[in-house]
């Protein structure tokens, strides 16, 4: 087990790296805090925090909406939280996402802070403080941008997931090495195995990596104007296989990413050798990269997109491995790009 914690601070939030659940309450009074905690983690790691005021929530992406929240604000009702109660959310994503967004606008807003369980959200969906709900067939398409005052990394919470799930949070890595880490592409290709067997030091090096990145990007475009649409790529199509096919998060951004790669060979010329070594290392990784959804379908969601701008949308696309950049691409170039995949 790693012992060495690492705390810094990224503006608003502070990061406790390598630290263990079990301290949660060295970093805020449990007396004045609520959890939000997932069924799954409840069942597997409750023990620890059994003397502190929770909100227990169902798992899925298929609750990631207004019912959810409303259970949560009914549960800070009912524990009398005032506007300096501390809400913490420990568990994956979608969770993170929920509990934020319910902190945001319970009293106008009160502080919040995350325990991200599994790779993918401690990867990614902890860190850059957008939080939100889905709404129908349209993902995350209810939410605030606002910062965590903190994020707990206890590298061990992951290691008890499920195979398929640790290989969902690989993508999210993969994408950070696309789009901005040509190095970190190297290194994934040369650990799968240490990697695929839930390696600790690996763990830590990836989740580190990935959080500087993340953490870069956020910095320098909090509201998405510019540089932070880059961590939208394989995202725009993957959101909406995510939907229609009711598949992991991970798994969608996988074959979003494929896609948008073919697109960068149309739309920028890059080489087809690139996009086979993404398909590779994908593959390599246990996710899916065949695009197998009907094309309407996807389309149709494709239009409500949160980066399109009148008939636009802001498309992110590689230059290069370790390089991405955006382009608008008319809906109707698109609407071509995808029935040619």
């Amino acid at each position: 087990m790693l012992k060495q914690v690492h705390q810094f601070q990224q503006q608003a939030t502070t990061y406790f790296l390598g630290e263990q659940l079990a301290n949660l309450g060295n970093h805020v009074d449990r007396n004045r805090a609520v959890l939000v905690i997932d069924e799954n983690v409840e069942r597997h790691h409750g023990h620890v925090l059994h003397d502190w005021k929770k909100i227990v929530v169902a798992s899925g992406e298929e609750v990631k909406n207004m019912t959810t929240v409303e259970k949560i604000i009914d549960g800070l009702i009912g524990y009398e939280a005032d506007r300096k109660t501390t809400l913490v959310g420990i568990g994956g994503g979608m969770l993170t996402d929920v509990a934020g967004f319910a902190a945001s606008i319970y009293m106008r807003g009160i502080p919040f802070g995350f325990v991200p369980t599994t790779l993918l959200a401690q990867v990614d969906a902890s860190i850059g403080g957008k939080n939100g709900v889905s709404h129908g067939k349209q993902k995350n398409l209810l939410g605030v941008i606002r910062q965590p005052a903190f994020i707990l990394f206890d590298y061990t919470l992951p290691l008890s997931m499920p195979s398929e799930e640790w290989h969902n949070g690989f993508a999210e890595i993969i994408k950070y090495a696309c789009i901005m880490d040509a190095a970190l592409f190297d290194y994934l290709e040369a650990n799968i195995s240490k990697a695929l067997a839930k390696d600790v030091s690996v763990l830590q090096y990836l989740v580190e990596k990935s959080v500087a990145a993340k953490t870069k990007v956020v910095l320098e475009d909090e509201l998405e104007t510019g540089m932070r649409r880059w961590l939208n790529f394989g995202h725009t199509l993957g959101h909406a296989v995510e939907k229609l096919e009711h598949i992991a998060h991970g798994k969608a951004v996988a074959i979003g990413m494929v896609a948008a790669t073919r697109f960068s060979e149309k739309l920028l010329n890059l080489p087809n050798a690139s996009t086979l070594r993404l398909i590779k290392l994908i593959n390599d990784y246990q996710l899916p990269v065949a695009f197998t959804s009907d094309k309407e379908a996807v389309f149709d969601i494709f239009k409500l997109d949160k980066k399109r701008e009148k008939d636009v949308i802001h498309f992110v696309l590689l230059e290069e491995i370790g390089k991405a950049t955006t382009m608008p691409v008319p809906i109707t170039e698109l609407k071509q790009l995808l029935q040619d995949l």
